[in-house]
């Protein structure tokens, strides 16, 4: 009745007399709305009737926990959306075949396509890999069907006639995709499977995070470390001389040619005998070019084994081959920017020929087991004490790289045609070597300066400098002389009328050796450690100047 509630005005002003209601109560107790009935008349008490009214709240309780369920998870999964879709790292979704069932902003920047470009496609379309019949780890499509996890997977990737190859290594597995703009990219890679009931790989989530920056510096963190071991041993290597000595005009002329082809970025090819100083000169066109701040490298060819001289030249991947435990970078990624001195440059094997002449021609090489280009700037001095023309014409040398090397030949000229410069080079060498022992050194006598200059000097400054550190450890007044007796010893021989030629000397100096050696080469008391000569530049000298020994060979 009506003045059951009195209080409850608007229902007295509607003429209600009587009403039945049902709060719809949540799990938890709490009250979220009610359901009732109004009538203008009293209501008889029928328990049957509240029980279907309860039923009814029951059920409109649980749809309005359903409607506030979706209506925060819209919520949560527009929040989501937000910070999936902003997020600084690319997120994709995967079916259990690996295609990409969504992608966020973030990804499809990184890589150049849109989300419905890349929609349906598998993964690894973008990151394709290296078949394991190549002897590499197994591909990362069957690492991820076998349901393995990957966190912070770093992976490189290289595109060759427009297929990316994935290649494998342990310790650092770094990748750049290349989008269609050609630009580079590094990323690491997260991919957490989900399994359904049977074990199978059913989904996959994947997380790309740009390494671009810190792949490239790691990169240059590591060229400087190699360029500044090789230069630490550049400064611990002794010279011949610190500084060119000499005014003669056959050096002039040399000096000239220095000064004229510095400036430019022409290659320089450098002949001249042995012990010359054709790296001086190399060292001195270098330092009066536009590039005197960059790296100045020296390569000896001759001393490089056989086997390892491209990869010295080129470096090498990492697993390139046998005993490649890690990756190398080579002499000409190292000067990048500045200047490389090929010396020896006759020694170089016909297959790195080849190579050596790309570089030179395209300003680009491969490292040994890789897979993409690397381009340089680099210019080339080379230098031999070989007649390169005669090597070309007996195919032991490319005419095509001989031509690209002969841009600016500079010839250096033998001590012996230079006499008026040996008293100069006498002075600087003795005040150096007297320095370095600790000797006092006044004078040099006039015999011996008369002896200096008539000799032949077949070993040119090389041994100019050589027979002087000797006299001076020797000698025991403060006026330098010169036994004959160092002279000899050096294995050259004395002034005569008809004097023999280097190649004799150079001939009968090896044969003594080599018979003293019992014709062994290579070892600890072999020839060439005796000559202070690579085993494989031995061989190739006793070959060029038909030392044989009958019905043996040289071991």
């Amino acid at each position: 009745m009506s003045d059951n509630f009195p209080n409850a005005t608007p229902l007295v002003s509607l003429g209600i007399d009587s009403y039945m209601g049902v709060p719809f109560l949540d799990g938890e107790g709490n009250v979220l709305g009610h359901l009732a009935v109004f009538d203008d008349r009293p209501m008889p008490p029928e328990p049957r009737r509240l029980f279907i009214f309860r039923i009814f709240a029951a059920r409109t309780t649980a749809e309005l926990e359903r409607l506030r369920a979706e209506k925060r998870l819209l919520e949560s999964e527009r929040r989501y959306r937000d910070l999936y879709e902003e997020a600084p790292v690319g997120y994709l979704s995967l079916n259990g075949e690996g295609r990409i069932l969504s992608a966020n902003q973030r990804a499809t920047q990184m890589i150049g396509h849109s989300a419905d470009d890349m929609n349906g496609r598998s993964i690894f379309d973008f990151f394709a890999h290296a078949s394991a019949a190549e002897g590499r780890a197994p591909s990362l499509r069957d690492r991820f069907r076998a349901g393995e996890e990957f966190s912070g997977l770093e992976v490189e990737m290289h595109r060759a006639d427009g297929r990316a190859l994935w290649i494998s290594q342990p310790e650092s597995l770094t990748c750049p995709l290349w989008p269609p703009d050609g630009r580079a990219l590094w990323i690491s890679l997260w991919m957490k499977p989900i399994r359904g009931g049977d074990g199978r790989v059913q989904a996959s989530r994947a997380i790309w995070v740009d390494i671009t920056d810190r792949v490239l510096a790691e990169a240059e963190r590591a060229r400087l470390q190699q360029q500044n071991l090789y230069l630490q041993d550049e400064i611990k290597a002794t010279h011949n001389f610190e500084a060119i000595i000499g005014k003669s005009p056959a050096l002039c002329a040399v000096l000239d040619g220095v000064r004229r082809v510095a400036p430019t970025d022409a290659s320089v090819l450098i002949t001249g005998e042995t012990g010359t100083g054709k790296e001086l000169i190399a060292r001195a066109v270098h330092s009066t070019s536009k590039r005197a701040d960059k790296p100045f490298i020296k390569v000896n060819c001759s001393a490089l084994p056989t086997g390892l001289v491209e990869s010295e030249l080129f470096g090498h991947e990492k697993g390139a081959f046998t005993g490649a435990i890690t990756k190398r970078i080579g002499r000409f990624e190292l000067a990048d920017g500045g200047t490389i001195f090929l010396d020896e440059i006759g020694e170089i094997p016909p297959e790195v020929q080849a190579k050596l002449l790309h570089v030179l021609q395209a300003h680009e090489f491969d490292r040994v087991g890789g897979h993409s280009p690397m381009r340089v700037d680099v210019r080339v001095i080379a230098a031999t004490n070989r007649d390169l023309l005669k090597a070309v014409q007996e195919k032991a040398f490319r005419e095509d790289l001989y031509y690209r090397l002969h841009v600016f030949p500079i010839h250096l000229p033998p001590l012996r045609d230079r006499a008026q410069d040996i008293p100069l080079l006498v002075h600087f060498l003795v005040n150096n070597f007297m320095v370095r022992i600790g000797k006092r050194i006044e004078s040099v006598s006039q015999r011996t300066m008369e002896q200096v200059l008539a000799y032949h000097w077949p070993g040119n400054i090389r041994e100019l400098e050589n027979v002087l550190e000797r006299a001076v450890i020797l000698e025991t007044d403060s006026i330098l002389e010169i036994e004959p007796v160092i002279l000899s010893a050096t294995g050259a021989v004395p002034p005569t009328k008809e004097r023999p030629s280097l190649e004799t000397v150079e001939r009968d100096h090896i044969s003594t050796v080599l018979h003293e050696t019992n014709w062994v080469v290579d070892g600890p008391r072999g020839a060439a450690k005796i000559l202070g000569l690579h085993p494989n530049t031995l061989r190739n000298r006793l070959k060029k100047l038909g030392i044989e020994r009958a019905s043996h060979h040289p071991r």
